[in-house]
């Protein structure tokens, strides 16, 4: 196990090829890849590389069944029931739209799908295609001004006719964590999906306990490559639902009379899936499993604690967010008072401190705080108080040079 902080960095390719001052706080986008999931991706295609599912020589063999484990890793890692819950996909948005395709098959003019206003675009704009084609209606559980759910709006909100819940763990803007069990309880008998793509890469999970019925990461987020993620369902459910994509490797038996469809996790498979970014996906999950998340834990909350104090000394700065430290993790959006955020960003970026600018791909979110834009730190394992400490810092030059 190792200590979270620099230590972490000498797993992690990027701190050793890019020159300092090099702070990178932008995780919430996109983890740097760690060196056993870089290793996998390139041995993969440089070793090992050969299709999966149906070859019989010996590579084709061996791609398979490393592509088998890696199913079995990830169900490890979210806590599954079984490797046939876990579909391979193209990452959070991919599994979103399998599963929001799927059960729109099942929803009638009338029915309810719940959603928040804390969600990140790919958590509304695939419920919004599905209800504009079911006859729907769409729900929000609103935001309080702290920048979390305000669920104390579930009694009204929830009705007979709430078929989905569809909700984010922890907010990419305000980084505040969403209390599932709650929100399970108040709907126990709706379909419950969960965008994880913020939470997966702070330690494995337990899907089991959420409650849930379908859960979605990103590879990349959670220090694997680009271009591979995981949409988990529960076995029965997986069974009842339709396909998304069509084509090769989701069949049972294709004829001009007719298709029929492979057993779950393939039916949601079409095509040649993304091997070796799955295979480093596995191997990043691994890794992290090997960590003691309860100390890295603490360590990052240290530090945001540290960047929470550091942003309430400077006057003319307000945090989008929740400003304790309960019920969070280190993802920290603020606006500078009289300054776009994009010139926030790019100040901070001539000094070697990588924050993302925007609107996070959360504008209802936007529109209810009144905001155009925020600027965005987000914290890994890897990160520590000189990164913490680079952006304060940074932040004084931006208010000298802009305001």
């Amino acid at each position: 196990m190792l200590a979270p902080g620099r230590a972490v960095r000498t797993h992690f390719p990027i701190f050793s090829n890019v020159e300092e001052p090099f702070h990178y706080l932008d995780n919430g986008a996109t983890g740097q890849i760690v060196d056993e999931a870089a290793d996998a991706l390139l041995y993969f295609e440089t070793g090992a590389r050969a299709n999966v599912k149906r070859g019989v020589y010996p590579l084709a063999d061996a791609a398979t069944n490393a592509f088998d484990a890696a199913r079995d890793t990830m169900a490890r890692y979210l806590g599954a029931g079984a490797a046939d819950e876990v579909v391979f996909t193209s990452g959070t948005t991919m599994a979103i739209n399998i599963v929001a395709h799927a059960l729109a098959e099942g929803l009638a003019p009338g029915d309810e799908i719940l959603v928040s206003g804390l969600e990140h675009h790919s958590n509304i704009v695939p419920w919004q295609l599905v209800a504009g084609r079911s006859g729907a209606v769409l729900c929000v559980i609103p935001v309080t001004g702290e920048g979390r759910l305000d669920l104390d709006a579930l009694d009204v909100l929830v009705s007979e006719r709430t078929r989905v819940v569809s909700v984010t763990h922890v907010s990419n803007v305000t980084g505040a964590i969403t209390d599932l069990t709650r929100i399970r309880a108040a709907a126990p008998h709706a379909t419950m999906v969960v965008d994880g793509a913020q939470r997966a890469p702070h330690g494995s999970l337990d899907v089991q306990s959420i409650g849930c019925d379908f859960y979605a990461l990103s590879s990349h987020k959670m220090f694997g490559p680009t271009g591979a993620g995981v949409l988990w369902g529960r076995e029965a459910l997986l069974e009842r639902l339709p396909p998304f994509l069509g084509g090769g490797e989701m069949i049972r038996h294709v004829s001009f009379d007719g298709t029929s469809f492979a057993a779950p996790p393939h039916r949601f498979e079409a095509g040649t899936p993304a091997i070796g970014p799955v295979l480093g996906m596995a191997a990043a999950a691994r890794w992290m499993m090997q960590q003691d998340w309860q100390a890295w834990a603490l360590h990052e909350k240290l530090l945001t604690e540290r960047l929470l104090r550091g942003l309430e000394t400077i006057d003319c700065i307000r945090v989008v967010g929740p400003v304790g430290l309960q019920e969070r993790l280190g993802i920290v959006a603020f606006e500078v008072d009289g300054v776009h955020a994009h010139d926030v960003c790019q100040v901070l970026g001539s000094r070697g401190v990588c924050l993302r600018g925007g609107h996070h791909c959360a504008q209802p979110l936007m529109d209810v705080l009144d905001l155009a834009a925020t600027a965005r730190a987000s914290l890994a394992p890897y990160n520590d108080s000189d990164d913490v400490d680079a952006l304060l810092e940074g932040l004084s030059e931006v208010i000298r040079r802009l305001r």
